[in-house]
């Protein structure tokens, strides 16, 4: 088993990673007056119903959620809140998320605000959650002018990530989770992105040394940065790679269209652009950067129908300073910059891409 530690004085924790964690679970989690599962249909199907079934303790709650984006709403919130009153949870209970990123952020929330705050567990079960929405503390749901502008950071007391679960993950999925894993390489480690260009295709088979290193190496990156700016106030930021454009994509399609790393795929591409043409990133890096994104096979070209309704999008982006549209560019190799631009100059630049 792989173990990480996550350097945040009284909020610090581990991250576990190995495979067939879930068989032996409940045995690592440690006592609470109640437990509560919130997960998805899907991941119920999979792995809740046994999980529960098996655990030996006399208050074990379950809450099923329907699948996807749709579902990570404040209506959701106060469906789930009120639940856990009805089953006469306390501050002395704990949650347990189990599933993929969605799940995730919308359990972390309720933790964060029942009662003003219990204790919480992540159980990621999809590779864009192991690599990265499991680990670092950000929780939130959408509201309809855009993606994740009600949340909290507040930091799970462990991170549970059983490889095996991404068997069951179909390949378009395992792509969606690439995004986050391309992203690390670009914005923190270019061996790495080295790496992910050799073993592309044994990481989707989920070839068992190379997913395991995989995920282990995403952790440890988001586990650094995260030590060193919990609350996004500076080095995070880079982890925003993509995502002002993707976010944008989601809000703008109304969350039918794509996946969010599939959204985060096409933002990467089209920032790396950008940083291309303000003359941020060296041609040569950009063709490396661009091929790796091209390897997913995700469509990368953005309609140009959709450039007012991705730029309305990006002017609710929370990242947002003074006014201006906030961007993580790509530069040096596994580094990036902000550079924020008016309305107007973003427009400018995607009608040139």
């Amino acid at each position: 088993m792989e173990i990480l530690h996550i350097d945040l004085g009284s909020h610090s924790y581990t991250i576990h990673i190995d495979s067939g964690l879930l068989t032996n679970l409940p045995s690592y989690l440690g006592s609470a007056e109640a437990w509560v599962v919130i997960t998805d249909e899907v991941v119920d199907g999979l792995y809740g119903q046994e999980l529960v079934e098996n655990w030996n303790h006399n208050r074990v709650h379950k809450i099923v959620l329907p699948a996807g984006e749709e579902t990570k709403n404040l209506q959701t919130v106060e469906e789930i809140l009120r639940k856990m009153l009805n089953f006469g949870v306390t501050r002395r209970s704990r949650v347990l998320a189990l599933g993929g990123g969605v799940v995730g952020d919308l359990a972390g929330f309720c933790a964060s605000i029942y009662m003003r705050g219990i204790s919480y567990i992540q159980v990621p079960t999809t590779l864009l959650a192991q690599v990265d929405s499991s680990v670092g503390g950000k929780t939130g749901v959408n509201l309809p002018q855009g993606k994740n502008l009600v949340g909290s950071f507040y930091q799970p007391q462990g991170v549970f990530i059983d490889i095996k679960t991404l068997g069951t993950l179909p390949r378009r999925h395992l792509i969606s989770g690439m995004a986050e894993v391309i992203k690390y390489g670009i914005i923190y480690d270019y061996a790495f992105l080295g790496y992910l260009h050799r073993h592309f295709e044994d990481i989707l088979s989920l070839e068992e040394k190379s997913i395991k290193k995989v995920i282990t190496r995403c952790c440890e990156i988001k586990a650094q940065v995260v030590a060193e700016d919990e609350k996004e106030e500076g080095i995070r930021k880079i982890l925003n790679y993509g995502h002002t454009i993707g976010h944008a994509l989601e809000i703008a399609t109304e969350y039918q269209h794509y996946t969010h790393g599939e959204a985060v795929l096409k933002g990467m591409y089209v920032e790396a652009l950008m940083a291309r043409e303000l003359g941020l990133i060296d041609p040569a890096y950009y063709n490396e950067i661009s091929a790796l994104i091209q390897e997913t096979g995700v469509g990368l070209n953005l309609d140009e129908l959709l450039h007012k309704n991705l730029i309305n999008s990006m002017q609710k982006d929370k990242k947002n300073r003074g006014g201006n549209i906030s961007f993580v560019l790509p530069c040096n190799k596994g580094e990036t910059a902000e550079v924020l631009m008016t309305k107007e100059e973003v427009s400018h630049l995607l009608q040139k891409l």
